[in-house]
């Protein structure tokens, strides 16, 4: 049994208030209380941010309940334990002593022991002639029974608090998914808005988001997210309605608007050099001599320009500029004077990137009559910024022209990946 006296620390340790006020509360113990000493401590390790104690000093006390005999802590068992530091430091994983020391003071100063240091500092307990201990030095346990509804309170709110948390998290992931499709299957559909811009304001709520963001934090970012994703429902339900109204003629006059055909042969210097061959010296299949080709496209512009809309933009839907460029920033590099400003200029710096990653002029020709001008130097844009991960740039392309001839791929997703990875990078460089 313990003496209810007030005992202060041994040697040159100063008595405080709060050593103290743990001896009183402790000294307040209903009678007959219990409590599984095992149950008190997973409450602890719950409750360890409230308390201000580390995982380390947590380690110790549980070394320390481990000498304790019983596995409820009551008065009538006593709740003084006497280890020394090294019997601590072989049931604490082999800790240091002087680790195991500090840690012991965080425990007292938190108010989860006491200190009941003996007239020479020393921890041992005298015992009768019986074999029961009559007084015992060393750490008393008592804190933790007197602050066991603490304890127990503080844990459930800890648990209450990290709930909380994940479901936050959980409708941020559900929030951030939506959104993320619906501008993708904006820009896929080819919906008119500026979803480049909303895309970057997307990608800008969730960056601002830390490591480790706190609930408030998750709050205001989902109540953002979920702001934007009303605007992007509304504004599809929209055009869904116009839509319906007024038919395809739109969907389709856009792509006639941005088709060019006479972009491949004028940034294709290769071509240009087969055009002005003699007839005899072309293999099989060349195209005509430069003079008869300019004027048959002067004659028939508007045939041709109909027959690479319907044969290569109508398969593939053509995006902005802005956010292809947003995607691919490499690209602007290969451009005319180091940037791009038009479609004219990213179709120049395609053919420079096609030479250089090695594709062939027929593999990158096939792709503009398939896909489009326009799109293929798209997809020669996202070839160069996944260089490292494509051994052959040159079969990577043919293999998406021949998946585009089937219906099979689809330049949106592509696009929307390398924004989501290249907008990273771009913050921390700049």
């Amino acid at each position: 049994m313990e003496s209810g006296n007030v005992t202060t620390p041994f040697g040159r340790r100063p008595m405080t208030f709060g050593m103290l006020a743990s001896q009183t509360a402790a000294g307040k113990i209903e009678p007959g209380r219990s409590i599984d000493k095992w149950k008190i401590y997973r409450a602890l390790c719950e409750a360890k941010p409230m308390l201000g104690i580390t995982d380390r000093a947590l380690a110790i006390l549980n070394a320390l309940l481990s000498f304790y005999p019983k596995g409820e802590l009551s008065e009538e068992n006593g709740l003084v334990v006497f280890p020394s530091n090294a019997q601590l430091s072989l049931r604490a994983h082999g800790m240091a002593e002087q680790t195991i020391r500090r840690h012991l003071a965080s425990l007292v100063e938190a108010g989860l022991l006491i200190r009941k240091d003996s007239p020479n500092g020393k921890r041992y307990a005298r015992k009768e002639q019986g074999g029961d201990i009559r007084e015992a030095f060393g750490f008393s346990l008592a804190p933790l029974l007197a602050r066991a509804d603490e304890i127990e309170r503080l844990a459930a709110e800890v648990a209450a608090e990290r709930l909380h948390l994940q479901r936050l998290k959980e409708r941020l992931t559900l929030c951030r998914r939506d959104v993320a499709k619906l501008i993708e299957m904006a820009l896929e559909e080819g919906v008119a808005g500026d979803w480049g811009g909303i895309h970057l304001h997307f990608r800008n709520i969730v960056e601002r988001l830390p490591r480790s963001p706190s609930a408030a934090q998750i709050a205001d970012a989902l109540d953002e997210l979920e702001l934007l994703r009303n605007e992007i429902t509304n504004q599809l339900e929209m055009q869904e309605e116009t839509h319906n109204r007024s038919g395809n003629a739109p969907h389709y006059e856009r792509h006639i608007q941005n088709s060019n055909p006479q972009y491949i042969t004028e940034f294709e210097p290769s071509f240009e050099t087969k055009q002005g061959a003699m007839a005899d010296d072309r293999p099989v299949g060349q195209a005509e001599p430069a003079a008869p080709v300019q004027k048959r496209e002067d004659t028939n512009s508007h045939v041709q320009a109909a027959t690479y809309a319907s044969a290569g933009s109508g398969a593939l839907k053509s995006f902005p500029l802005g956010l292809v460029l947003q995607a691919c920033p490499e690209i602007a590099a290969y451009g005319p004077e180091g940037s791009i400003g038009s479609w004219r200029d990213l179709m120049a710096a395609a053919v420079v990137v096609r030479s250089m990653l090695g594709v062939s002029p027929s593999a990158y020709e096939e792709a503009c009559e398939v896909m489009g001008p326009e799109n293929a130097a798209t997809v020669m844009a996202c070839v160069l910024e996944r260089a490292g991960h494509i051994n052959s740039a040159g079969g990577y392309l043919r293999d998406l022209t021949r998946r585009a001839e089937r219906g099979e791929f689809a330049i949106g997703p592509m696009l929307m990946a390398l924004a989501r990875t290249s907008l990273p990078m771009r913050n921390k460089t700049g």
